[in-house]
């Protein structure tokens, strides 16, 4: 179980595949402190660590995996969202976050409102479970966000300064494909009111 709040930016170091899975390398600055089975978030994906090799480590992705989430579309060099998982020993600063990605959503426009960032994503309206409301939780490639504007298959979320620095939304441009997981606590109330 994770936050949503990004504890650091990894770098996307290897790529191997082997049948449909994909071996992922990554270099962090908290790779030392890591241990084998231990859950991290990846882009908001929770993966395994299961093998470590100088300053990397390494995680599975899963054909399933590789299906729901923007993995298919990764490359060398790129910057990966980290979070370690959650202690119950401490503050909890964004929302639950489970680290299940629901499905991916692409972006739609990028508006710079000098000194914030305003970020309009669209996604599959279809789907049975997803839901966002105004001031509600998402969570954007493993970032806890709050939605500022709901629509049918749409949403906004705004960007502080903070944020936009140190996570890969940086480097996010229109038409990029992230990873969404909607509110968990939503998720269930849709399903309790559709009953």
């Amino acid at each position: 179980m994770f936050t949503g709040i990004v504890e650091s930016l990894g770098k996307l170091v290897k790529i191997e595949q082997e049948q449909t899975n994909l071996h992922l390398w990554i270099k962090a600055d908290f790779v030392d402190e890591l241990k084998i089975d231990q859950s991290v978030s990846h882009n908001g994906v929770c993966l395994t660590v299961v093998d470590f090799k100088d300053d990397l480590y390494k995680v599975t992705a899963i054909e399933e995996t590789i299906q729901k989430t923007n993995f298919n579309t990764l490359n060398i060099g790129d910057s990966i969202n980290l979070e370690r998982c959650l202690q119950f020993n401490g503050r909890i600063d964004g929302h639950i976050v489970q680290g299940h990605v629901d499905q991916t959503g692409k972006i739609i426009s990028i508006d710079n409102q000098e000194g914030s960032y305003f970020i309009t994503i669209a996604y599959d309206e279809d789907s049975t479970k997803n839901v966002t409301v105004e001031k509600g939780s998402i969570c954007l490639n493993g970032i806890s966000l709050t939605v500022v504007d709901s629509k049918v298959g749409e949403f906004s979320v705004a960007i502080i300064p903070y944020t936009w620095d140190f996570t890969n939304l940086s480097n996010a441009n229109v038409g990029d494909t992230l990873n969404l997981e909607f509110d968990i606590i939503g998720k269930y109330v849709k399903r309790l009111v559709q009953k």
